[in-house]
């Protein structure tokens, strides 16, 4: 006879899955009845998601050229021609300047993913001096974002960040090499355990601006966005000595979802 296994109430935080010999296999708390109705489950989360702060002044100008566009086209129609480049160019800022809701996993010591896209690099290197983490070298994964790539920018881990440093360079790919020449924004970040690990921003080929509004102190939650870049970029996480991704080469990341690599305790 195999064991019977089944639900056992763990008191009013949560539920326990065991078995008929009390070996109790995990603890997890279900959703409370605030966490179910808060749960965004219809449609509008999918095809109408939130817009980034930055695009929303850029879609304000192109929304009011838009406008001038249509009012012109009404008194010579060839300019309708132009209107339908700005009704593209519209959906296009509309999808790029996205920033869908993100559900981080709460098990501790996860390092998530700060960015969509494909994990294109891991080395073992040294971090920059500036982001104040420590010169022992680590492992560095690199996430590569296409201009098809959601390029909201999320924390990794919940922590305070203790270092900024804005690099101004050129604007080269990035997609399967090292950025030493390219622009770029180094974070560094205690995280509420006590270790230290580094996020990079660097503007690729395409990117041309790399916004970042943080500041030395700032308190930030795992999955909380913190940024974003423009057309096209890299993102690098600088896990802490001894850690080790369980990502690999060629996944597709989701920032604040997918999970980069555990820390133990």
């Amino acid at each position: 006879m195999g064991e019977e296994k089944g639900w056992n109430r763990g008191g009013e935080s949560g539920m326990m899955w065991g078995n008929a010999k009390g070996n109790m296999k995990m603890d997890y708390r279900m959703p409370t009845d605030e966490e179910r109705q808060a749960g965004d489950l219809s449609w509008k989360r999918y095809l109408l998601p939130k817009i980034h702060p930055e695009g929303c002044k850029i879609l304000a100008w192109e929304f009011a050229l838009f406008g001038v566009l249509g009012a012109a086209g009404l008194a010579w129609w060839p300019l309708y021609a132009f209107w339908g480049l700005g009704l593209a160019v519209l959906v296009f800022s509309f999808y790029f300047f996205r920033n869908p809701v993100r559900v981080p996993p709460t098990e501790p010591g996860l390092v998530l993913a700060p960015a969509d896209g494909i994990v294109s690099n891991i080395r073992e290197l040294a971090p920059p001096p500036e982001m104040g983490i420590g010169d022992e070298p680590r492992l560095r994964v690199s996430i590569f974002m296409s201009v098809f790539s959601v390029h909201v920018n999320r924390s990794p881990m919940a922590g305070e960040v203790i270092a900024l440093k804005y690099v101004p360079g050129k604007f080269v790919s990035v997609q399967d090499k090292d950025s030493e020449d390219n622009e770029r924004q180094l974070i560094g970040l205690r995280t509420t355990s006590g270790a230290l690990l580094g996020v990079v921003q660097i503007a690729g080929l395409v990117a041309r601006r790399i916004f970042c509004p943080l500041k030395v102190g700032d308190k930030l939650e795992a999955g909380a966005v913190f940024g974003m870049i423009r057309f096209g970029s890299r993102l690098d996480v600088y896990l802490p000595p001894g850690v080790v991704p369980v990502v690999r080469l060629g996944q597709v990341a989701v920032a604040g979802e997918t999970v980069l690599a555990r820390m133990e305790g």
